[in-house]
């Protein structure tokens, strides 16, 4: 089975920091696959914030739907660890793109690399729409 392969950007565009908590643990005593996925969401959100949306669901009346995502990890991470997640952009095309997460442990060593695909959404149509001007301006 082929690994995941997630190809990063030339430059990320944001940091986000989060401290890992006690109940972010899986069984193995390290942070569990699903709050990666988490972290990802949360990281996302305060780069949209930082780029002056007020939610995912306000890009010129338009919203986003999330079509897939990948994490590839590199190291452990634990209870209380401080996190830089660095959010970039990559394959902009004409209805979403890719984010993709660098997240990187206190000593600078990576511990994992994911991507979120999303497309833009018309939620009163119920229809894929295209990608908003002001949105692509503000990452390219």
């Amino acid at each position: 089975m082929s690994r995941v392969k997630i190809e990063e950007p030339q430059n990320y565009l944001f940091e986000a920091k989060i401290t890992t908590r006690i109940t972010d643990l899986n069984y193995g005593g390290h942070v569990g696959n699903d709050r990666i996925f988490a972290f990802m969401h949360d990281a996302r959100v305060q780069f949209l914030k930082s780029l002056g949306y007020k939610s995912e669901m306000d890009f010129d009346g338009l919203g986003n739907i999330q079509t897939d995502a990948a994490i590839s990890y590199k190291s452990e991470v634990f209870a209380h660890e401080e996190l830089i997640v660095e959010v970039g952009i990559k394959d902009i095309n004409k209805y979403g793109c890719d984010f993709v997460y660098r997240f990187k442990k206190s000593d600078g060593k990576v511990a994992a690399i994911g991507k979120t695909g999303i497309v833009f959404f018309d939620y009163e149509k119920r229809k894929i729409a295209g990608i908003p001007v002001s949105f692509k301006k503000k990452i390219e």
